[in-house]
């Protein structure tokens, strides 16, 4: 299943009022190959790995969440650097493969919608759930990756990017400057704000968020 056929399935759940479900359809409608779940790399988000080759992060025993980690391979790559990692898919069977791919690891894989987890970390990451998310829940999906950010801790967001006057598109639907801004409504300073070309997939633009809680 290629991306189209992705936003297809996407669409009859979303259609019939059902904004959530389609993802773990789509997981279970791949029976483990890899090549039907668009955003299965297999690999460590680059935009992530970039940023915390640069910034030295995580740090030894950092408590880190993962938002809707998928396959795992970026709660993995945490977890690797040190970090103490939790993370979490609305997809049960998203864990479940999760779980199977790397079944000695140290992080704690759980089924959980990000609307009623509940946890208070030291770097907060989320990279392409955002974009997933329909547009009439974005505000509430952006205060409630917020609100996981302990005081003092970090939320660091890896997204698609458009302008304020861009149409939306299609899924994934890309974030707006104002998008990212709300996370100043709900505590977080920004530390940083990227907007860039996608230097491994030229003509695709990226936002990368950086922001504290004070």
């Amino acid at each position: 299943m290629n991306g189209d056929a992705a936003r297809d399935l996407a669409a009859g759940f979303i259609e019939r009022g059902d904004t959530q479900s389609w993802f773990d359809a789509l997981y279970k409608h791949a029976g483990r190959n890899f090549d039907v779940i668009p955003w299965a790399d297999r690999e460590m988000n680059v935009h992530l790995r970039d940023w915390c080759e640069r910034e030295g992060r995580p740090a030894p025993g950092e408590r880190v969440v993962v938002v809707g980690c998928g396959l795992g391979d970026d709660a993995e790559a945490m977890a690797a650097r040190g970090a103490v990692v939790d993370a979490f898919d609305l997809s049960p069977e998203a864990i479940a493969w999760a779980s199977e791919r790397f079944p000695n690891s140290p992080v704690r894989y759980q089924a959980a919608n990000l609307f009623a987890f509940r946890g208070s970390y030291e770097l907060v990451v989320e990279s392409y759930t955002l974009q997933a998310m329909p547009l009439e829940m974005r505000a509430r999906a952006i205060e409630a990756v917020a609100n996981l950010a302990a005081p003092g801790g970090e939320v660091i967001v890896i997204c698609r990017g458009r302008a304020e006057t861009d149409p939306p598109g299609e899924l994934p639907w890309p974030l707006a400057p104002s998008d990212i801004q709300r996370f100043a409504a709900h505590g977080l300073a920004t530390i940083a704000f990227e907007d860039f070309d996608d230097p491994y997939e030229p003509g695709k633009r990226r936002f990368r968020y950086h922001g504290r809680r004070a």
